[in-house]
């Protein structure tokens, strides 16, 4: 009877510290995941933060040309600033014709015309007006159709500063024959102004960054697919031999 207790008193010691040594082992584990996974989002922190700041400096250093001149304008639409500057380069000559890309649905050409000021005769010959781009890609898209339709090989675009560099990227991706031209429009100055402290400019600056950074990554990775496809096929290819 004492032999069996004692037995009994052993096994439970030994699946006591069967659990410890689990737990101890888990707990080692974790740290051991953590700190890599510090290792890894330190860096990665840091790069996304150096970009973050190239992307501002860029931004901040976009200059409308001094004389600018292509075969047509592209306006993308996110407010009548740009709008106004689509058809006073129109006006001036710039480009032959205007194309007012993401218009929403409910707004109309005369709308248009008596917000900018332009005249009628004006927004009849040289303006059209594109109504289904509900974002950069798909503004990327109506000017593409519009450029092959009217056969343009240069294009002034458009667009808010901070919004310049995605927009070049889409529109060049869409219609890499074409040569895009940026026009920005300059709501706030990035230079003489301090941003950083401005929560709502850093937000909306923020937010374009990250915009920016996965359209790029779209780029990086269409890039690859093809050789990934080519390398898979010739080791398949090698398999079958």
């Amino acid at each position: 009877m004492v032999e069996e207790l004692r037995g009994t008193e052993m096994a439970g010691t030994g699946k006591w510290r069967d659990k410890a040594a689990h737990r101890r082992r888990s707990r080692s584990l974790l740290r051991k995941i953590l700190r890599r996974g510090f290792f890894v989002l330190v860096p990665c922190l840091g790069i996304f933060v150096a970009g973050f700041l190239q992307f501002a400096d860029e931004v901040a250093s976009l200059q409308p040309p001094p004389s600018p001149k292509a075969d047509a304008i592209i306006v993308l639409t996110g407010g009548f600033q740009r709008i106004d500057q689509g058809v006073e380069l129109l006006k001036a000559g710039a480009g032959k014709r205007l194309l007012i890309s993401g218009v929403h649905p409910t707004t109309t050409r005369s709308q248009i015309r008596r917000n900018t000021q332009g005249s009628a005769a004006l927004f009849t010959c040289c303006v059209d007006i594109g109504r289904e781009a509900v974002d950069t890609i798909g503004n990327a898209a109506e000017a593409s159709y519009w450029i092959r339709d009217r056969g343009y090989r240069s294009i002034l675009v458009v667009t808010n500063n901070y919004h310049m560099p995605r927009s070049l990227l889409e529109l060049r991706r869409a219609r890499p024959e074409t040569e895009f031209i940026a026009f920005p429009v300059v709501n706030s100055d990035l230079k003489t102004s301090n941003w950083l402290r401005n929560p709502l400019f850093l937000k909306a600056i923020l937010l374009e960054y990250a915009k920016y950074s996965v359209a790029l990554l779209r780029d990086v990775i269409g890039s690859l697919s093809p050789n990934w496809v080519g390398i898979v096929s010739t080791q398949m290819a090698k398999g079958q031999e």
